[in-house]
């Protein structure tokens, strides 16, 4: 595994409250996405599709969650919640704007 795309991986999730890693072909990202606009969400959008180091990321997310596809690598407070499905189901159940909230990843007014 490359070493600077795990450290890379890493430094995005410990430093954000919500990260999604995405392409912007992938339809369940786009859902991710919209869930987590629509509870207000601040989050860090890794669009692999504009890297180099794309396959490597993918390696790394692989050996974090399981599974190399970025529909299911969104991450709140360090934690793999899964990808476009999860999200919405979260959604939907009112728990996403609650573990958002969690780690302070709610926009306030101006951001």
């Amino acid at each position: 595994m490359n070493s600077q795309a795990a450290q890379f991986v890493q430094d995005k999730v410990k430093d954000n409250c919500v990260t999604v890693f995405s392409k912007s072909s992938c339809p369940y990202c786009k859902i991710a996405k919209r869930c987590l606009d629509d509870v207000g969400a601040k989050y860090e959008s890794v669009e692999l599709s504009d890297r180099e180091d794309m396959s490597d990321i993918q390696d790394v997310l692989q050996a974090m969650t399981g599974e190399r596809t970025v529909s299911t690598t969104s991450f709140i407070n360090g934690s793999c919640i899964g990808g476009g499905a999860t999200t919405k189901m979260l959604h939907q159940e009112g728990r996403l704007r609650n573990l958002v909230q969690e780690c302070g990843g709610i926009r306030q007014d101006g951001e």
